[in-house]
């Protein structure tokens, strides 16, 4: 076939081709059915005939007369006019006929088989006679005291009778046949348009190389790429999105609960933050439509893990230089106030200036150090206090503070610490001052429990049941993941977390994590 042809218009040629053989051989198969079943009638038909002819009291008697032919012939002949056959020919033992359609003939010899008749037996046959070809028998006749054979009786129909019965029927199969061959080749048509449809009226080799394409782009593409149909079934999940999701390639494509909601909350996602394990993903998600028609979902992934690390780096070194550089100016203020005081001849005064700031300063860096052993814990709360007082934000490490050693992993400790400080921080930007935020670490009964306080507005109780759920922030804008860290590490650890809000106002998140042994 024509490189040109469609998969649909190929496959509707072969159906039509296949269909109109089939039904080519079964009308013959039926015609000669049909050829077998009126053989098989006729040579039915003439038994019946012959054998009640044979036993006819008319034809016996007829047979004992001293003139068989005169007695036999208008009988034989009304008979065959009856029974609708071509000949009725009774006969001497010796061949001699009594009786024929051709007045000529009686008194001839019969031409045919009699033997098995002559023997008490039946002959059927198909023989080519005086009339032509027929469907004949021969079966004796028996006298009834004697049971001698006295005579024979031959009935014939002629093969060209047999054959204009089913040429009668002739018409009635090709209708038939011309029914099937429509009815196939209309299956075919709508079998082939509902392919072309669904194949776009492509052929094979556009379709395989159609194939190639999109096996190479789906296991070279570098974002998880999930695909689901109408009823929610994963139908595709390439080889980045396994990856990502943690799914094993030969094993079933089972979702995490996280990645299953986004695709049956049905509404528009786009850069959507994602914890799966310890993955921060990016995922997108829209409908797929053709010709107005609903097909599925589609669900793109993107691996956001170390620019999410990254990116709380950099805001923490941002917020940092921030902080020293408010400190530089503050400093440089302070520096200027004491040499003016020394100016001045009130070097007491400034002297104790000086040193009052010197203290602060070195005790809460002593109150730190002293109780924290951990040294990223130890300068990640120092580095929020100095971005903290830079927002005007009082910051204070409860004095029960104690972690003593690396108990936990420091990565996973900076993570749950830090997000619950930076939330805490955007709590009470927007509240009048003063502000403060309180944080304690400290390590109790096998858990190291991290709790942090502001005096912010505090949490309804719809926003405290959904602070630690995926995406959820203050601000709603879908793009919250801090809480969700803080969720996933202690959820890992086995621990606990919790938020309420404080007697006085504010909220309190309290997290434990068991200590493991």
């Amino acid at each position: 076939m024509s490189r040109r042809w469609s998969i649909a218009r190929q496959l509707f040629a072969l159906q039509v081709l296949v269909v109109t053989l089939l039904v080519a051989i079964g009308t013959t198969g039926a015609v000669l059915l049909a050829s077998r079943d009126a053989q098989a009638a006729a040579e039915a038909e003439v038994i019946a005939v012959a054998e009640t002819l044979a036993n006819s009291p008319s034809v016996i008697g007829a047979l004992r007369s001293a003139d068989p032919a005169a007695s036999l012939r208008p009988f034989t002949e009304a008979t065959r006019s009856a029974t609708e056959t071509d000949f009725i020919v009774v006969m001497a033992p010796d061949r001699t006929r009594y009786s024929h359609p051709t007045e000529s003939l009686i008194g001839q010899p019969f031409a045919g088989s009699v033997d098995e008749a002559l023997r008490g037996g039946r002959v059927v046959e198909e023989y080519r006679g005086s009339l032509g070809d027929s469907v004949r028998t021969v079966v004796p006749v028996r006298d009834p005291g004697s049971r001698a054979i006295i005579g024979l009786v031959s009935v014939g129909i002629k093969t060209d009778e047999i054959n204009r019965e089913l040429f009668a029927q002739l018409p009635v199969v090709g209708i038939a046949t011309g029914i099937a061959l429509l009815l196939a080749a209309g299956g075919s048509w709508l079998l082939s348009r509902r392919l072309r449809r669904q194949t776009h009226g492509l052929g094979p080799a556009e379709m395989t190389r159609m194939y190639e394409y999109y096996d190479a782009v789906l296991h070279a593409v570098r974002e998880g790429l999930v695909v689901v149909d109408r009823d929610g079934r994963v139908t595709l999940i390439n080889d980045e999105g396994r990856r990502l999701l943690g799914v094993e390639a030969d094993g079933p494509a089972d979702l995490p609960p996280e990645v299953a909601g986004l695709i049956t909350e049905r509404r528009p996602t786009v850069d959507e933050p994602v914890l799966i394990g310890d993955r921060v993903l990016v995922a997108s998600r829209r409908e797929t439509r053709f010709d107005g028609r609903t097909l599925g979902t589609v669900l793109t992934l993107r691996d956001h893990t170390e620019l999410r690390s990254l990116t709380g780096e950099l805001d923490s070194v941002r917020g940092l230089t921030e902080a020293l550089r408010a400190q530089a100016h503050e400093a440089a203020n302070r520096l200027h106030t004491v040499l003016t005081m020394v100016e001045l001849g009130r070097a007491d005064e400034a002297i104790a200036l000086a040193t009052a700031e010197l203290a602060v300063a070195q005790q809460l860096t002593d109150q730190v150090v002293g109780a924290v052993e951990e040294p990223a814990l130890a300068a990640l709360l120092l580095g929020k206090s100095a971005q903290a007082g830079e927002r005007g934000v009082e910051l204070t490490i409860d004095g029960e503070s104690r972690l003593t050693g690396s108990l936990l992993r420091g990565r996973d400790l900076i993570t749950v610490v830090g997000n619950l400080i930076d939330n805490a921080l955007e709590a009470v930007a927007e509240t009048p001052l003063p502000r403060r935020v309180g944080v304690l670490v400290r390590e109790e009964d096998g858990e190291v429990l991290v709790r942090v306080r502001d005096n912010g507005p505090g949490l309804s109780p719809d926003q405290a049941a959904s602070a630690f759920r995926r995406g959820w922030s203050t601000k709603g804008d879908g793009h919250g993941i801090g809480l969700s860290l803080v969720r996933q590490v202690a959820e890992r650890y086995g621990g606990s977390y919790d938020i309420h809000t404080a007697g006085e106002g504010g909220a309190v998140i309290s997290v434990r994590l068991p200590v493991p042994s």
